[in-house]
């Protein structure tokens, strides 16, 4: 980090990022974010941490856990401001989540639309998607909502 004399103060990363004081000092606890201290004690913060407070708002918004977001920017560089290319690299990891939880609700939505539609709400009882029962030989729970297919049905 360069030295603190350059960087920001808590509360000018805190305007600048538009969060508050609290949630700074929060994210560096939790690791997101580091400082260094000037010789009167006080915080100071490279600029890159205004982008890496963006992140880490987006990727709350998405519904990225800390400890997801802890995770990824813990390959972002720490002694430079990250560049395009590392955010590139980044945002491409979280692109391919991002993906894999729209297929999954997708899948959740085609799934709820059959069994809503027949109005029975009973899963052990259902002829469309689960005939007999025969679903609880593939474990607990929604088997079906799960991921598990009719086709696994003959092979239980």
């Amino acid at each position: 980090m360069k030295k603190a004399t350059d960087a920001l103060s808590i509360g000018e990363l805190a305007k600048r990022a538009d969060v508050t004081v609290t949630a700074i000092r929060f994210y560096e606890t939790e690791g997101l974010l580091s400082s260094l201290r000037n010789d009167g004690g006080q915080r100071r913060f490279q600029r890159s941490c205004i982008r890496r407070l963006a992140f880490v708002k987006i990727s709350q918004n998405l519904g990225f856990s800390l400890a997801e977001i802890r995770k990824a920017l813990a390959t972002l560089p720490d002694s430079r401001t990250p560049t395009k290319r590392d955010w590139e690299r980044l945002s491409k990891h979280f692109a391919q989540d991002i993906d894999r939880r729209i297929a999954g609700l997708q899948q959740l939505r085609d799934k709820l639309t059959g069994c809503i539609g027949c109005g029975c709400l009973s899963l052990a009882r259902c002829r469309l998607y689960n005939p007999d029962d025969r679903a609880t030989g593939l474990g607990p729970g929604p088997r079906f909502l799960l991921g598990d297919s009719h086709d696994d049905l003959s092979s239980s």
